[in-house]
């Protein structure tokens, strides 16, 4: 078995959508980046690079290449999903954490297990999202930004 640990962070700026976990979630603001800067997607992607041994999310998808300007993380997730098939890897497990100040995120919580289930094609139960507040404190306290934290097993397939 294979663990990998996922990181992202960006920040909310105004006139672009809040794109978390593939899910669109309405609130005034979104999240700055090269592509729809899907904090969640990306901590996730770290995760399976991290336990493949494979580098980070900008290894693979600079954003220094346009190609990948304004693309969905779910492309990005089901790009990582096959380098991990391709080595004979499942993703057996992943538990994951958000934290935003706001908006409040248990309403699309659901959504966005499905959406990264079916990137990762894998039962809906082996994914696991929180999200959480930073209680006032620090960059995602003051609303200035999105956090997120992801722990993936990977093992091969069976």
């Amino acid at each position: 078995m294979l663990i990998g640990f996922g990181y992202d962070i960006h920040p909310l700026v105004e006139g672009r959508k809040l794109i978390i976990g593939g899910v669109e979630v309405p609130h005034g603001k979104g999240l700055a980046g090269h592509s729809d800067a899907d904090v969640l997607l990306h901590a996730v992607c770290d995760g399976i690079l991290g336990a493949m041994g494979e580098g980070d999310i900008g290894k693979h998808f600079p954003n220094t290449d346009l190609k990948f300007r304004g693309i969905s993380s779910l492309s990005l997730l089901k790009s990582v999903a096959s380098m991990a098939t391709e080595r004979g890897l499942n993703v057996e497990n992943l538990d994951t954490t958000v934290v935003a100040e706001e908006p409040k995120l248990m309403p699309y919580i659901s959504r966005m297990v499905e959406k990264i289930s079916g990137a990762l094609n894998i039962s809906t139960r082996r994914v696991n999202v929180k999200a959480t507040t930073s209680e006032g404190l620090g960059f995602v306290g003051e609303g200035k930004g999105i956090v997120a934290y992801a722990i993936v097993l990977l093992a091969p397939k069976k």
